[in-house]
């Protein structure tokens, strides 16, 4: 199993923090930042090989990854040279090559602890699984999810009607077998299409559910955080320090912005 993370974004809705550096070199606390959680996170769980795509502050993301050390997990970078023009189905296409073989796709803006690597891991081998959580409400911001009674994806997208949602995507896929074939062919021919440079790599798993077996995997109640506002980073940092503290993470250097 390897991983590929899409990490080619500045993330503008926090700027000044983004102004030099990318959302993923953000801090969560003095020792570590967001990227070096989830290459971390990864490495515990027994994922060997991990691909970032960069873009905004590219040679920010290799200097730190150049000088850091995770044990178990060989790092290597892929550039998006588009990725102030596009959004991460083109990030996504550009890493096709990479998709040769079983791989977790995760947003470069998610963190998240061990269980919710180790849920989506070993649960059933499906050829495209979708890591989903719950909530009693969704807003406008939310990628909502809509599954049936056994956990297979019906739909995904911002714009679901209220009444078909159950659950949320995390930012975390896992593809199997057919999966990482399935994908590919889809990001191909999506990619065709003149508003593609706009468009969500999800949208090509909606599209997917609609022809193929699309599983979830629920992880309600495990700790993970999207970071897209100021507001959604001071949370992630009161709630990466009170983790913290109960168990200790090792220090690391930490690339500043």
């Amino acid at each position: 199993m390897k991983a590929i993370v899409l990490s080619a974004g500045q993330g503008k809705r926090l700027l000044p923090l983004t102004a030099k550096a990318p959302k993923c070199l953000l801090p969560l606390s003095a020792e570590t930042n967001v990227l070096d959680v989830q290459l971390r996170a990864l490495a515990r769980c027994g994922v060997e090989q991990a691909t970032v795509v960069v873009g905004f502050g590219a040679e920010r993301v290799e200097r730190f990854l150049a000088e850091s050390v995770i044990p178990g997990l060989e790092v290597s970078t892929l550039f998006n040279p588009f990725y102030a023009l596009s959004d991460n189905l083109a990030t996504c296409w550009l890493a096709r090559e990479v998709m040769n073989g079983d791989f977790l796709l995760i947003n470069g803006d998610t963190i998240f602890e061990d269980r919710v690597l180790r849920r989506v891991l070993g649960g059933p081998p499906s050829a495209v699984t979708v890591t989903i959580d719950h909530k009693n409400e969704y807003d406008g911001d939310d990628m909502k999810v809509s599954i049936d009674e056994s956990g297979r994806l019906l739909a995904i997208g911002k714009a679901l009607k209220p009444e078909m949602v159950n659950g949320e995507s995390i930012g975390m896929l896992c593809f199997r077998g057919t999966g990482p074939s399935l994908f590919r062919a889809a990001l191909e021919r999506t990619m065709r299409q003149p508003d593609a440079l706009k468009a969500w790599y999800l949208s090509v798993i909606n599209e997917l559910a609609q022809d193929v077996a699309v599983d979830t995997a629920s992880v309600r109640g495990f700790w993970w955080r999207e970071i897209d506002s100021p507001d959604d980073l001071a949370e992630a940092k009161r709630s990466f320090a009170a983790r913290s503290e109960a168990s200790p993470p090792p220090r690391v250097a930490v690339a500043r912005g």
